[in-house]
């Protein structure tokens, strides 16, 4: 008579062990840098340049240095209004150019689609100076109107929200316009709320698009009283003697908005990105 072992281990109970050592781990390494950021924010430039991973008590020496170096309500103000302007109107743009390629019918559209796929592989440093005339010669230099506008029809955007309108019933939108539905009813009362989720992934890409953007707002912003985030962190970062406790401190603020938008809309993010590879 064979005696069977009192413990016994699965393979299956091995992998999902293996897999979740992994998962830990990458969870660890990715939020390493904002717990980093969090510490260091709380202690002097001594203290982040030797690596104290321990919570000081710098806090607010940081946060008055921080505040008599910028101006931050002026800064996160200019900040929120440019990304919030843009997000939206982004979002509008091409949510409704990604629905006229693919729901209306043309000889040029195909053509037309294309070049857009073709702009995505230029690279941005090779428009910046057509782009900086044109924009002086508009007279929108330093002006939040300035970062606004180049950019917002964007390619990679208007592709995504055309996959999307891929999976929706044509024949829905033909029996509205029938009923006499408008083009503009149509788009907004009927198309719009069941792809919720694909508007809300767009959102966030164009939101943190927006927000972290850093080398158009560096040539066209030319006044203090027009910077943003990205341009602070990049003065901080680059005077002479750099205070890291202030410049921590600085990125834990400038990133907040950008995890708690993320955080908010992450499961509709994640519905929206699957829906559209669909």
């Amino acid at each position: 008579m064979k005696i069977k072992p009192k413990f016994t281990i699965s393979t299956k109970k091995i992998n999902g062990w293996i897999t979740f050592i992994i998962l830990l781990i990458a969870a660890v390494i990715s939020v390493f840098p904002f717990f980093w950021m969090v510490v260091g924010s709380t202690n002097t430039s001594a203290d982040v340049t030797m690596g104290t991973m321990s919570f000081g008590s710098a806090l607010k020496v940081n946060w008055n240095n921080l505040v008599e170096k910028a101006s931050l309500l002026r800064i996160f103000w200019n900040t929120a209004k440019t990304t919030l302007i843009y997000t939206f109107l982004s979002v509008l743009i091409c949510s409704m150019a990604g629905y006229g390629f693919e729901k209306y019918r043309s000889k040029s559209r195909n053509l037309l689609y294309n070049v857009f796929l073709i702009s995505m592989m230029i690279p941005f440093a090779s428009q910046m100076i057509p782009l900086f005339k044109m924009m002086n010669k508009l007279k929108l230099m330093d002006t939040h109107t300035a970062i606004i506008l180049p950019t917002l029809a964007m390619p990679f955007l208007i592709f995504f929200f055309r996959q999307s309108f891929i999976s929706f019933p044509t024949e829905i939108i033909e029996a509205s316009r029938i009923d006499g539905a408008n083009e503009l009813r149509i788009f907004f009362s009927l198309v719009l709320p069941p792809m919720r989720a694909t508007f809300a992934a767009g959102f966030i890409y164009s939101f943190m698009k927006q927000w972290n953007n850093y080398l158009w707002p560096l040539i066209v912003l030319q006044s203090n009283e027009q910077k943003t985030f990205t341009l602070l962190l990049s003065s901080l970062s680059s005077a002479y003697f750099v205070d890291y406790g202030q410049l921590m401190l600085a990125i834990v603020l400038a990133t907040l908005p950008i995890l708690i938008v993320f955080l908010t809309m992450q499961k509709h993010f994640v519905t929206g990105i699957v829906g559209s590879s669909k």
